[in-house]
C-alpha cells in the first residue's frame, strides 16, 4: 500500500469517529471566537491592548496601528478567516487563510514572550493544524502529490471515544506548557508584573534594571535580556 493510499484510508477511518467530528467542529469555533474580536478592533481603527509604547510588543502594535489601510486590512482578513471557518462548505478554505495569520502571530508571541499570547497562539496553531489534517480530502489536491484516490468502503459513524488521540492532545498541551514555562524571564504587560516574577530571588537588582530597560527605557528585548544575564547575582549581606 502506498502512502498516499494509507493516508486515505486513515483520514477516512478518522472522519467516521463522532468524537473527532465534535473536535473539529470545536476548532472551528474556537478559532473563529479568537479571531473575531481582534479583526473588528483592527477594522475600527483601534489597538486592542494597553500595552506601554516601551514594550516590545508595545513596540511593535504602536507602529502597526499608523500603517494606514495595511491595519484595517488585517483586520478584514482575520474577520474573513473567522467567518469561512464558521461555515462548513467554507470551513477548508478559512483554515487555510487562517493559518500563516496565526503562525506569524505565535513567532511574534514568542519572539518578544509576550505574555498575553504566549500560551494561546501556540495551541491556536495546534488547533489550525488539525483542522488542515481533518480537511485533507478536500486539500490534498493542492499537495505536490499525482495520485488517483484511493477507493474506500464507506465505513459507519464510530461512536467510540479516541483515547490514544485525546492523550496525544493533552500531551501536546502540557509540552506547550512546559515550553512556554521554559522561559526564565518575561517582561510581562507592566510593570509591578514584571518585578513580581523577581521578588524573593537572589537577583532582584538584575531583574528590576531588566523591567526598567524595558517598560521605562523601551530597550529591545534582546538588549535588555544580554545586560541581565551578564549582571551579578545579588550581593549577600555579611552576618
Amino acid at each position: 500500500m502506498s502512502l498516499s493510499s494509507a493516508l486515505d484510508r486513515l483520514h477516512a477511518q478518522a472522519k467516521q469517529n463522532r468524537w473527532l467530528q465534535y473536535f473539529a467542529v470545536f476548532n472551528r469555533v474556537a478559532l473563529a471566537a479568537g479571531f473575531i474580536p481582534s479583526g473588528f478592533v483592527k477594522i475600527m481603527g483601534e489597538r486592542f491592548t494597553v500595552l506601554s509604547d516601551n514594550h516590545p510588543m508595545g513596540h511593535y502594535l504602536e507602529a502597526l496601528s499608523h500603517t494606514g489601510y495595511y491595519y484595517p486590512f488585517i483586520g478584514v482578513v482575520q474577520m474573513t478567516a473567522a467567518i469561512l471557518l464558521l461555515l462548513p462548505w467554507t470551513a477548508p478554505l478559512g483554515a487555510v487563510l487562517y493559518f500563516p495569520i496565526i503562525l506569524n502571530i505565535c513567532i511574534l508571541s514568542l519572539a518578544v514572550r509576550f505574555d498575553g499570547s504566549l500560551l494561546t497562539s501556540p495551541l491556536m496553531v495546534l488547533a489550525n493544524l488539525y483542522l488542515l489534517g481533518w480537511y485533507y480530502d478536500r486539500l490534498k489536491y493542492i499537495l505536490p502529490f499525482n495520485y488517483p484516490p484511493a477507493a474506500l468502503t464507506p465505513q459507519p459513524t464510530s461512536h467510540k471515544f479516541p483515547v490514544a488521540f485525546f492523550t496525544g492532545v493533552a500531551a501536546a498541551v502540557a509540552l506547550v506548557v512546559v515550553g512556554i514555562n521554559s522561559f526564565d524571564v518575561k517582561p510581562y504587560n507592566m510593570m509591578s508584573e514584571c518585578k513580581a516574577q523577581f521578588k524573593g530571588s537572589n537577583r532582584t537588582t538584575a531583574g528590576y534594571a531588566f523591567c526598567a530597560c524595558i517598560h521605562k527605557q523601551g530597550r529591545p528585548l534582546d538588549e535588555s535580556l544580554a545586560e541581565y544575564e551578564q549582571a551579578p547575582d545579588d550581593a549577600v549581606k555579611a552576618p
